[in-house]
């Protein structure tokens, strides 16, 4: 995988005070019996007390064990190894595997071996199973049922009036709609609740996603006319969620893999992370990690890195979300991210994207040849004079790696806004 730069290991924190916290143990001080290969960073820590802290880093997985009492992870101790590793001040590679890494490296595999055979004995109970489905497709049923008639409400009351509901009200809708196993259609209503008092443009956006919502309504009553890959959709915009275990022994793809750019979110409860990668042929996927509060997220991937690896696709329409079913091993960066795009050509794929999928409210596109706007919160314009409005920009950023000129920008198209993920620049592929 070769060796974390300073700001990989900053993304991998849980939070900030984890960080600085783990800044102030960054130096060699405090180490010793620190060492690495192309698995594992290893070292011990010297705290307060007489016994130093054991520190291992799995960092293919990643994965992070660390002999102090904090319930973080990564804790401070394996950030500070891992800073220090990134800047070559610790964790000498070649060095003897020290005992505490090679036995915590020996117990996860053993534990993935021994998981890996209790789901290949478990027997399947075909009756049990369909019984379970039938039970889920029952509580759902009735949980849209209930979802339709809200909205028929929201409709005819007026949006104004749903703008002056408290947050109990969202929240009373979401509640059921995850008692009735629709997860998914939950948060859209509960992140609705919010965007409504900090959004100019409420209005639009309330009645954009109620019309989305009641489409997902009738596509679920209709789900028995659906294809395979609509009816997928349809499930993965509810929330019910498909078990990697299902992917991976499906079509595996061989790379190399471009990554393309990727985006972390975090809304206090969840984290997620996306991995854009397209295949020589074209074929773009999404790869989606997550992790809950105080937990880290899996090592980000370098932008315009080529990867040597395989993946699994999970069912639905293009781009499909996608899993790594085998050992990443990069293969160089490349010097551009491929042909680009008009802002008008972006637009009509993202039009023919919600054509086969209108619950998708994110798409990947590739401009060329645009350039940035500083005014408000950022614009984008192309030769033509086409322009689209940006969110979740780092204009400063943006502004001092293109200087003003044009440059191909690698991004996400949300509701009619760009999120610039990867800028090319002079032949660099580079984050913002």
């Amino acid at each position: 995988m070769g060796r974390w730069s300073e700001e990989t290991v900053m993304k991998a924190a849980p939070d900030s005070s984890s960080l600085a916290a783990a800044r102030k143990l960054a130096h060699p001080g405090p180490w010793s019996d620190s060492g690495s290969n192309d698995v594992l960073v290893w070292g011990k820590c010297q705290g307060s007390g007489k016994t130093p802290y054991q520190v291992s880093v799995d960092i293919i997985a990643p994965a992070y064990r660390c002999s102090c009492p904090s319930r973080k992870f990564p804790c401070k101790h394996a950030l500070a190894l891992l800073l220090l590793w990134s800047r070559g001040e610790a964790a000498e590679a070649g060095a003897d595997t020290a005992d505490f890494a090679k036995e915590w490296a020996v117990q996860r595999a053993d534990r993935a071996t021994a998981k890996e055979r209790r789901q290949a004995e478990q027997p399947v109970d075909p009756e049990a199973q369909a019984k379970r489905l039938a039970a889920r497709l029952a509580l759902m049923d009735a949980g849209i049922d209930d979802f339709s008639r809200w909205l028929t409400d929201l409709v005819r009351t007026g949006l104004a009036a749903a703008r002056n509901q408290p947050y109990s009200w969202w929240d009373g809708v979401a509640a059921r709609l995850v008692d009735s196993q629709v997860p998914g259609l939950a948060e859209q209503v509960r992140e609705m609740a919010s965007q409504i008092h900090g959004r100019t443009d409420w209005a639009d956006h309330l009645l954009l996603h109620a019309g989305r919502w009641w489409a997902l309504t009738k596509a679920w009553a209709a789900r028995d006319a659906l294809t395979p890959d609509e009816f997928a959709d349809v499930k993965a915009a509810l929330g019910w969620a498909t078990a990697s275990a299902d992917v991976q022994d499906t079509e595996s793809l061989v790379g190399p893999w471009l990554v393309l750019g990727a985006h972390r979110s975090d809304d206090g409860r969840l984290q997620q992370q996306r991995t854009w990668l397209r295949a020589p042929d074209g074929t773009t996927v999404v790869i989606l990690d997550f992790a809950g509060q105080g937990q880290g997220l899996a090592a980000p991937q370098l932008a315009g890195a080529q990867l040597d690896v395989t993946v699994a696709r999970y069912p639905g329409s293009a781009p499909r979300r996608a899993l790594f079913t085998g050992p990443i091993t990069p293969q160089g960066v490349a010097r551009s991210l491929g042909t680009g795009y008009s802002i008008r050509q972006a637009l009509e794929q993202e039009s023919a994207a919600v054509a086969r999928s209108p619950w998708r409210t994110r798409h990947p596109v590739m401009l060329e040849g645009v350039t940035v706007n500083p005014q408000g919160m950022g614009w984008v314009h192309d030769p033509s004079g086409d322009a689209l409005p940006l969110v979740d920009a780092p204009l400063d950023s943006l502004l001092a790696l293109t200087g003003g000129h044009a440059a191909d920008v690698f991004g996400e198209l949300e509701d009619g806004r760009l999120r610039p993920l990867t800028v090319v620049v002079d032949g660099t592929v580079v984050t913002p």
